[in-house]
C-alpha cells in the first residue's frame, strides 16, 4: 500500500526542498509548488502557457511570513496557484538583479 502525498510519514516537499536559501527552504514544505528562479520554471510556463506567479522575499520579512501563513499553507490557494500558473519563489537577499528585472 502506497503513502498517501500529504500524510505525516511522507511530508509533503516541493522543488524548494533542494536549495540552500533558508527562506527558500521554509517555503520546502507549502502546498504551493514552488520552482526556484531559473530556467525549469520558464520551460514549463512556456509549454504550458501559463504566467509565472512571482512571490520575492527574505527571511526577516513580517509580511512575507504573514502571506505563507494566510495564503500559500491554504490548501485551496494553492491549488488555485497550481493549477493557473507556474509559482516561482525567489530568495531577494541571493537573487538581488530579479528586483531590476
Amino acid at each position: 500500500m502506497q503513502t498517501p502525498p500529504h500524510s505525516p510519514a511522507k511530508p509533503r516537499t516541493n522543488r524548494l526542498a533542494n536549495e540552500k536559501s533558508p527562506y527558500l527552504l521554509q517555503h520546502a514544505s507549502n502546498p504551493v509548488d514552488w520552482y526556484p528562479w531559473g530556467e525549469e520554471a520558464f520551460a514549463r510556463a512556456r509549454a504550458e502557457d501559463k504566467p509565472i506567479f512571482l512571490s520575492i522575499g527574505y527571511s526577516t520579512c513580517h509580511w512575507c511570513h504573514v502571506m505563507e501563513r494566510e495564503s500559500f499553507e491554504n490548501d485551496d490557494v494553492a491549488a488555485a496557484l497550481n493549477a493557473d500558473f507556474v509559482p516561482v519563489k525567489v530568495d531577494r537577499e541571493e537573487c538581488r538583479a530579479v528586483d531590476r528585472v
